[in-house]
């Protein structure tokens, strides 16, 4: 079965389109190529999570905002995943869902300098067109999101540009966003210094990668709603192995993470083994470990006596501000960020 359809996800966004390749609503595997979010496929259950509910495919449930952010998720993912389509379950879309926010606006700026990078830097040109699904890669809301960001950094010195507008291109059916004027997109000098400095900074890009006890219900809520907000703001992502979809021995995946991570966080609250030990691999890789503990737990009974020498943010719920000043504090000081 294939056939132009409503892409569950991004609900075809930016007027792009979405092929059904294989699948349906009630099939174990769905497949999907879509102009704005890439190559996915959906589990049978994600599929009905996502609204469908009958054979004419009509989706219902994700907001504007909702459906950006996944689809920036699933863009992501996938670049990690060479390309690959990856697999959407319920639970990897509940947990998605459980941290709706997009990235910072300084994260955004830095997704969008890496990409302008990148494909100048593969083609030796300019970039006379910007693809469809621009603000996905980013992580912005809308086309009109990354409109105003490109000219703020164009305003800065950092990107050199015109304003944009929206063309058909010819033997497409899909928008794309073109350059008139004869101006098209590239850095500015004091932008190439900025994307060459990302690409040598620790070979970790814009993520950091948390090692931690799953499940905890405390935990969890603290690690979504503080942690990863807070490490937004200094333009850095941060995942756990909860947001990675990818075949292959879960060990592997593991050291492939921390390995493309600029820093880890390990929280030792409850001793886990696995993130001791993924804090001393990323120790041995030489990047940079922010151990974190619950503060009563710390207080009580410290943590084991290899980590109790090394800087260790106590955190509490009752005071999340002052946890998430201490860690930008000791993030800036470990990445030597301004």
């Amino acid at each position: 079965m294939s056939g132009d359809i409503t892409c569950p996800v991004c609900l075809n966004a930016e007027g792009g389109a979405c092929r059904l390749v294989r699948g349906g609503p009630f099939d174990a595997i769905s497949e999907f190529d879509c102009d704005i979010c890439g190559a996915y496929q959906l589990t049978e259950d994600a599929y009905h999570d996502l609204g469908a509910s009958d054979d004419n495919l009509s989706y219902l449930n994700p907001t504007p905002k909702v459906a950006a952010i996944l689809s920036y998720k699933i863009r992501k993912m996938t670049s990690e995943n060479k390309g690959s389509a990856i697999i959407i379950s319920r639970d990897m879309l509940k947990g998605w869902r459980s941290n709706t926010s997009f990235p910072s606006r300084a994260l955004q700026a830095k997704n969008l300098i890496n990409f302008i990078g990148d494909n100048v830097s593969n083609t030796g040109e300019d970039i006379e067109t910007l693809p469809l699904h621009i603000h996905v890669v980013i992580g912005a809301r809308n086309f009109n999101s990354v409109l105003s960001l490109l000219l703020e950094l164009n305003d800065e010195g950092i990107v050199k540009c015109s304003k944009p507008r929206r063309i058909t291109p010819r033997h497409s059916h899909a928008l794309s966003i073109a350059l008139p004027g004869g101006e098209n997109v590239n850095l500015a000098l004091k932008g190439w210094e900025r994307y060459d400095a990302e690409k040598r900074k620790f070979g970790g890009g814009n993520q950091g990668f948390i090692a931690m006890k799953f499940n905890d219900r405390k935990l969890d809520s603290f690690v979504s709603e503080v942690v990863k907000p807070t490490i937004n703001e200094i333009g850095y992502e941060l995942v756990d192995m909860r947001d990675v979809a990818r075949a292959g021995v879960i060990d592997n995946i593991m050291r492939t993470q921390i390995r493309d991570s600029a820093f880890v966080i390990a929280d030792l609250t409850h001793d886990n083994s696995g993130a001791y030990w993924e804090a001393g691999y990323a120790e041995g890789l030489g990047k940079p470990v922010v151990y974190i503990c619950e503060r009563t737990k710390f207080e009580e009974a410290s943590t084991h006596f290899d980590t109790n020498h090394c800087t260790t943010i106590p955190w509490s719920s009752d005071d999340p501000d002052g946890f998430g000043r201490e860690l930008i504090a000791t993030l800036r000081r470990s990445l030597d960020l301004n």
